[in-house]
């Protein structure tokens, strides 16, 4: 499974929005580097035949075979980690150098 949060799942209406892409699916992927650290990308894309799709907060995901595995429970937000500066963030069990956030 994978979950958006509220707040990503709100910029992501409002990024379809802006660019008349309303409709189509969010694809989430992620490669995996020689290094074993992950690159994450996201962007409007169709549903292909061997894509597994998934809806989080109304909002419907895409993920390519090759990602699926690395990207389960991964859970992608919307925050501002810099004043001024916001930005989509996965934070991704699978991925070596995530650490759960302090509670």
């Amino acid at each position: 499974m994978i979950t958006l949060t509220p707040e990503a799942a709100k910029q992501i209406r409002f990024s379809a929005k802006e660019s008349n892409l309303e409709g189509l699916p969010i694809r989430l992927a992620v490669t995996k580097n020689n290094d074993g650290s992950f690159h994450y990308g996201m962007g409007f894309d169709d549903v292909k035949e061997d894509d597994t799709t998934y809806t989080s907060e109304g909002v419907d995901i895409v993920v390519s075979e090759v990602s699926k595995d690395l990207l389960i429970n991964t859970t992608v937000d919307y925050v501002e980690l810099e004043p001024g500066n916001p930005q989509f963030i996965f934070m991704n069990p699978n991925d070596p150098d995530y650490s759960p956030p302090a509670e």
